[in-house]
């Protein structure tokens, strides 16, 4: 049994290309039937596949089920030239990113071993658990907003995949390879010299591009200052770095160089659920069939006029729209789970428009309002509804980020210990307290006994918090025997950073039943 997701015409028509597609999931079975008696059926035979129908099979498989390797064109045009400069921009910041610091503090940290994270120069510890949670759930919002809008926007402009593999490594196999045509020709070509110096050039700079990927994302982990320790010190000093890094390279090289687009359809769970969040008011790439159907060749000397008398539409089946897909699907058969919005059949299409002087805009960023009914762009009440719950939590986490503390203690009674009773009377508890500095520079911590009132001793001396360190002391309380209550008594003790107030911790202090 295989599930794969399928587009189903939506609207006029119901032949291929012949309608606006709606997203929904097929579920198909390759098995037979059951039979009266339990067996298999030998009526029953295994459904048959129309290899002319999108629907009924992969873009990039075969009839065995082998994967068909996609040779997209080179393609040009406005909207792949705005991609390329916005692409430019996010690999400087990525590459950039673990050398630049704010207050001395690093622009992103994800330190999982340490449990130290730093977001803009900004540190948290495991105690902003919650800051995190709320974080995780606008971002979760943020998608549905975000998609419920603009559909895969991301995924052909800003994500890392298509990014590096469009931007990066298949300029270079464009570079040293040729066009899709070539590239075909040279894999299918028997092996020689140049084969081998083309095929080892490319491979070797995919591996090195891999590699230098492989240690910034390291990097983001551990910093820059320990990954430049893993470089130059000996090797068996720093096995495990070491294994992240040749990890993390082949991980990459082999998502580069063979993975490819199958990281998209197969692996990232966003193109699914796309189906979810998809309305007809969502800005997608869309084939204006009403425009462009019914499909034909362009004849010499044939115009506009008398296409449209012989039925025909400004689509001219050129196909140059599936050519330059980098995943290799017929975007004129509507929006796909394939799809990522990378605007390459809109350049392509706008490109054959311009040559045989038609409008541009058959292929282009429109919704299937637009599309079918010829609406306007609209703000939709569930949109409207997501962006309320994006707000809100935007707000309570920069509420959260405002308020937060710079440090934050804890206090438990020492394990193990019982009240005292001093010489002068009063009684006496030991305490654990433990200080989280989550700045760059040392804070000086000063703990005060609020309430009920009676002398606080932190063991050593002053409390005087490194920076970004965890501080654990121990601390003497003693109150006078009016003071105390029957069993236990509570505690209030105020933390002070520079005489301002940071916390207020509550405790108990254990003394005799009176």
């Amino acid at each position: 049994m295989r599930g794969t997701f399928l587009p189903r015409p939506f609207g006029k028509g119901e032949g291929r290309g012949e309608g606006f597609v709606k997203p929904f999931f097929i579920l198909n079975t390759d098995l037979k039937s059951p039979g009266k008696n339990g067996a298999a059926d030998d009526k029953s035979a295994v459904q048959p596949v129309n290899w002319s129908d999108f629907r009924d099979h992969l873009a990039t498989a075969d009839r065995d089920g082998r994967r068909q390797w996609i040779y997209p064109r080179k393609v040009s045009g406005e909207f792949f030239r705005l991609r390329t400069w916005f692409s430019w921009l996010l690999l400087l910041v990525m590459f950039a990113g673990p050398f630049i610091t704010i207050h001395g503090n690093p622009l992103l940290l994800l330190n999982i071993v340490e449990r130290k994270f730093v977001v803009l120069g900004q540190i948290f510890w495991p105690q902003d658990m919650i800051l995190f949670a709320v974080a995780v759930l606008i971002f979760a919002v943020s998608i549905l907003v975000f998609t419920t809008a603009f559909g895969r926007l991301w995924c052909g402009w800003a994500c890392p995949q298509t990014v590096m593999m469009e931007m990066v490594f298949r300029k270079i196999e464009y570079l040293i390879e040729g066009d899709a045509h070539e590239q075909r020709e040279l894999n299918h070509a028997p092996w020689n010299a140049k084969k081998l110096f083309q095929k080892i050039s490319k491979h070797g700079i995919f591996f090195a591009l891999s590699f230098l990927i492989g240690n910034v994302l390291l990097s983001y982990l551990i910093g820059w200052q320990s990954l430049n320790q893993i470089v130059t010190d000996p090797p068996a000093q720093h096995v495990t770095g070491l294994t992240f890094m040749i990890a993390f390279s082949l991980l990459f090289y082999g998502i580069f160089a063979r993975f490819r687009e199958q990281a998209c359809t197969f692996i990232c769970p966003y193109g699914r659920l796309q189906s979810l969040l998809l309305d007809e008011n969502s800005i997608v790439v869309a084939y204006d069939y009403k425009r462009g159907e019914k499909r034909g060749p362009l004849r010499r000397e044939q115009k506009f006029g008398e296409r449209r008398y012989a039925g025909l539409g400004d689509c001219v089946a050129c196909n140059n729209c599936v050519t330059v897909c980098p995943t290799g699907i017929d975007i004129r058969n509507g929006t796909q789970m394939e799809c990522i919005h990378c605007t390459a059949c809109m350049d392509a299409c706008d490109a054959v428009m311009t040559k045989v002087g038609n409008p541009l805009g058959l292929i282009r960023y429109a919704s299937l309002n637009g599309i079918e009914r010829g609406e306007r762009l609209r703000v939709t009440p569930r949109l409207v509804a997501y962006s309320v719950v994006l707000f809100v939590l935007a707000a309570v986490l920069g509420l959260m980020l405002f308020t937060r503390a710079d440090a934050e203690a804890t206090v438990l009674r020492a394990p193990g210990s019982m009240f005292q009773q001093m010489p002068d009377g009063h009684y006496s508890n030991l305490y654990t307290v433990r200080v989280v500095n989550k700045t760059a520079r040392d804070l000086p911590v000063e703990l005060r006994l609020e309430n009920p009132a009676g002398t606080l001793q932190v063991m050593g001396g002053k409390l005087l918090v490194p920076a970004q360190k965890l501080l654990e002391n121990s601390v003497l309380i003693e109150l006078e025997p009016a003071a105390l209550k029957s069993g236990t008594t509570p505690l209030v003790i105020g933390v002070y950073v520079d005489g301002k107030k940071l916390q207020t911790l509550k405790t108990a202090f254990i003394g005799p039943r009176l």
